[in-house]
């Protein structure tokens, strides 16, 4: 559905996009992700075709951004991080001008307005002027533009940004009900909606692709080794937690192991393996036979939030010399 081959962009001396390379396949919700002046929304402009890239290519449903960018643009609903909205007019009114300018024919409008305030969950608020709107319901209709002439792309900068929590929960999930009939792209700061939004991810570190992969398998590659977290309890009196130390480091295939937590006689402790090596059951026997309660055993990953310092640390490095 989106096809970026090497692209780049130059603003005289400065390289906001550098060769960047990627593909969104259709019904996908990628997260985009970079820190300030990665060259995010240098990116999402040139996809919207508000402005052509120096060298490289860029496709939208088939069709080139420089070459075809009407049809590119009939195709793409965005949504900026401050939703393009007339205050003094009401939803159901803002809508429609929207549609006409569109280009949705009119015997068309009033339903397609209709079915995108369902959608997005304002039709209560159809006949309320946009200033006395709440920032959620403002986000909703500024959605709801995004989706009147039903298209293959929507693209969402920063979409939660300045909501209470309640509205972020309501946004992500009208978010997630979008997918498969619309291809999204949501550029956000919030980590954690990503994770629990996005299908895939895309970092980008100084106008570079640094990476392009599911969250697990972004988690996974950066570790390089299996990781689990043990919670182990004495069966009568208190944990000798240097002896369960000293019992998981001499399992086999084993590198590290770090107690965590403790709480109310319950010890947690986090044990990476070494490349290659699965050590779940090992560990398991190990506490069992030594006589204590092995109440956990589970994988764990680096959050979004490590995975992204981790990939982008190159450049702050470089910041700072």
């Amino acid at each position: 559905m989106i096809k970026v081959e090497g692209l780049t962009k130059r603003y005289d001396r400065t390289v906001a996009v550098n060769n960047a390379t990627f593909e969104v396949q259709k019904g996908q919700i990628v997260g985009f992700l970079g820190p300030n002046g990665a060259g995010k929304t240098t990116t999402m402009r040139i996809l919207t075709c508000f402005m052509p890239p120096t060298e490289g290519s860029a496709e939208v449903a088939g069709f080139d951004v420089l070459k075809k960018p009407l049809e590119v643009k009939k195709r793409i609903g965005y949504l900026p991080e401050s939703p393009p909205l007339y205050p003094e007019m009401e939803v159901e009114e803002y809508l429609a001008f929207v549609a006409r300018l569109k280009g949705i024919p009119s015997p068309e409008i009033a339903e397609r307005v209709k079915n995108a305030s369902e959608r997005c969950a304002i039709s209560d608020v159809s006949k309320k002027l946009i200033s006395k709107l709440s920032k959620g319901y403002r986000q909703r209709v500024g959605l709801a533009q995004a989706i009147l002439h039903n298209p293959d792309v929507l693209i969402l900068d920063e979409p939660t940004a300045g909501l209470d929590p309640k509205q972020i929960h309501e946004t992500r999930d009208l978010i997630r009900g979008l997918a498969g009939s619309h291809t999204i792209i949501l550029s956000t700061h919030i980590l954690s909606e990503v994770e629990q939004t996005c299908d895939d991810v895309i970092i980008i570190s100084k106008g570079q692709v640094v990476a392009k992969d599911s969250v697990t398998n972004l988690t996974s590659r950066l570790r390089g080794a299996e990781a689990v977290a043990v919670e182990v309890e004495a069966r009568g009196g208190t944990l000798d937690t240097t002896a369960v130390l000293d019992k998981l480091q001499r399992v086999d295939g084993v590198a590290k192991v770090t107690h965590r937590d403790a709480r109310d006689g319950r010890h947690m402790f986090e044990i990476e393996s070494q490349q290659g090596k699965n050590v779940r059951a090992d560990l398991a026997r190990a506490v069992v036979e030594s006589g204590w309660n092995l109440n956990e055993l589970r994988p764990v990953a680096l959050s979004l939030e490590e995975v992204f310092l981790e990939l982008t640390a190159a450049e702050k490095k470089e910041v700072t010399q």
